[in-house]
């Protein structure tokens, strides 16, 4: 691995390679988890933020996708199928109840995505600092994919409270307000 920048002024490209494929892999994962939660969500009030957030993050995996093909970065496919078997083996996790779905796995699935979320911005963030010293990355279009992960973030957080108080009970507002006091 080198330190020295590259033509266009980047250090570490074989590093951002590699962290570019792990965000990449991650996509795959997040794309596969929220098309499974839109079928456990069909007709109910989340079903279309689901397919909304679905749509953005296979936009955000192409603008991903060819960020990495402008920096010359080759993609690393068995990186997204070990993801996307991962999130397929997720599904056998022991919850409780053998044959049906728990009343807590749209609970910890809405968790997952909140947390997936939040580490796809800080990858966003990474891309856009890396964007000041090379100019093949494009700043306003991760400035855009930042605030719209924000929106994503606040959604799935709102959304995950409201479904720990429908499982467990007690209001999601109490928590919600005291985000705004801080």
């Amino acid at each position: 691995m080198t330190d020295t920048p590259s033509p266009a002024g980047a250090r570490h490209p074989d590093l951002l390679s590699v962290y570019c494929n792990d965000h990449l892999a991650a996509a795959t994962g997040g794309i596969e988890l929220v098309a499974r939660m839109i079928g456990a969500h069909r007709g109910d009030r989340y079903e279309e933020g689901l397919r909304q957030l679905l749509a953005e993050l296979r936009e955000e995996k192409v603008v991903l996708t060819r960020t990495m093909a402008s920096l010359g970065f080759p993609v690393r496919q068995y990186k997204q199928a070990a993801l996307w078997l991962a999130e397929k083996a997720s599904r056998a996790k022991l919850n409780g109840h053998l044959l049906s779905r728990s009343p807590s796995s749209s609970l910890l699935e809405f968790e997952v995505l909140a947390s997936a979320v939040r580490a796809k911005r800080s990858g966003f963030e990474t891309l856009r600092i890396v964007a000041e010293v090379d100019e093949r990355i494009d700043a306003a279009l991760f400035d855009r994919l930042i605030e719209q992960a924000n929106r994503q973030y606040e959604w799935a957080t709102d959304t995950r409270r409201d479904v720990a108080a429908e499982v467990f009970g007690g209001d999601s507002d109490v928590v919600a307000d005291a985000d705004t006091d801080a």
